[in-house]
């Protein structure tokens, strides 16, 4: 590959792109929905957030409350559980920190499980061995927008008194059997940060049918505060009140708010447009000996990120070139069972053969289908030599 790297640098100077990652993707309706919350000159959580929130309940057909990260839903819908010290989180390792840190965020322990191989997502059967008496709840990931055998997770969940957050930070639009990720379940934990399949700026949102957590989510997001939230929708706030519980200041504010609005109502170009740019990498790859595809449906899946697994290269000898060529990569993710701060003596073999080959590739709408051509062109020529 080193020659290969010395025969291309000529040719890279004339013919090289620069290909983001990932990226928001924004425009003027979204720069004139801030616009006029700051005109409003009340940025905090107020009639945006609700409306937001209305937004994203007839979406799901589900009640949804909103949040400023996907990780305050994660901790939140936890938290409503009743999950704390002396408890126990069956997660699959290869995750971002987010899910891990938002388990041992309210004094329970994240216990790391195997993945899929060919989903990358939570091997159910291997977090049956993980089972025991403290084991309080199951956290499917829901890794590039797959979901792997959900109903399988349900059943085990179902079986064991566990209750399920699915974390779907990756999969909003995503569907499952025909039924959309949120609509359905027991509770599904999403996103908004800048790059996900609609953002704004950051925030996240719980969605479930449980009226109890959502109000106990309702309250923690404002310090614990009891019924706040009506009040804030108000223009108000609460003067005299109680606090019965521990809180964080977990609220979204007018100005994310304003910005998912006006990304919900495009949600469905987005989420063509991503569809089309996977078929045409799929169209590419599908047939490579040395790369091997996760096993989605992409008729089902709105790819946040499009991942691949090398079979047989050094991955930062393809990043490396892809990146001289104009072509940004990453690493979705390094495994948390090897963080120092969760760090143990559990063996996962099958988790860090697979995360030692993935590769995300270019993923936003903002991406053409010129650009996957080339990428594809680049990463084949990079394999063979």
């Amino acid at each position: 590959m080193e020659e290969e790297y010395s025969s291309m640098e000529g040719l890279v100077d004339l013919q090289k792109r620069s290909i983001r990652l990932s990226k928001s993707v924004i425009g003027e309706e979204e720069k004139k929905a801030v616009s006029n919350v700051l005109d409003s000159e009340y940025l905090g959580m107020g009639r945006d957030v609700q409306l937001f929130e209305k937004n994203l309940t007839s979406f799901f057909r589900r009640e949804a409350v909103c949040v400023n990260t996907g990780t305050s839903a994660l901790h939140l819908a936890l938290q409503a559980l009743g999950v704390g010290p002396g408890d126990e989180v069956l997660v699959q390792s290869l995750t971002y920190v987010a899910s891990f840190q938002a388990i041992s965020a309210t004094g329970a322990r994240p216990v790391p499980c195997e993945i899929d191989s060919g989903s990358i997502t939570l091997d159910v059967n291997d977090a049956k061995k993980r089972l025991t008496e403290h084991t309080r709840v199951v956290m499917p990931v829901h890794y590039a927008g797959g979901m792997g055998d959900l109903d399988e997770i349900y059943d085990f969940a179902l079986e064991n008194g566990l209750r399920v957050v699915e974390d779907a930070a990756h999969a909003f639009g995503c569907s499952y059997k025909g039924k959309k990720v949120g609509s359905f379940g027991d509770i599904a934990c999403f996103s908004f940060d800048g790059i996900k399949n609609i953002t704004s700026g950051e925030g996240g949102a719980i969605v479930t049918d449980d009226d109890e957590i959502l109000q106990k989510v309702r309250d923690a997001r404002l310090l614990g505060v009891e019924k706040d939230t009506h009040k804030r929708y108000s223009g108000e706030r609460s003067w005299d009140f109680d606090v019965k519980m521990q809180g964080w200041r977990y609220h979204m504010n007018n100005i994310m708010a304003a910005i998912g609005n006006e990304q919900l109502k495009k949600f469905p170009v987005f989420a063509e447009k991503r569809k089309e740019l996977m078929k045409r990498y799929y169209h590419h790859l599908l047939n490579l000996d040395s790369i091997e595809l996760l096993n989605h449906d992409p008729d089902y899946i709105v790819p946040h990120i499009f991942v691949i697994k090398l079979k047989k290269h050094d991955r930062a000898r393809v990043r490396e070139y892809l990146e001289m060529v104009g072509i940004q990569t990453g690493v979705h993710y390094k495994s948390n069972h090897h963080l120092s701060f969760y760090s143990n003596e559990v063996l996962l073999p099958v988790t860090d053969e697979i995360s030692s080959q993935l590769l995300t590739l270019p993923m936003h709408p903002d991406l053409t289908l010129s650009d996957v051509d080339y990428i594809c062109t680049q990463l084949k020529s990079c394999l063979v030599s």
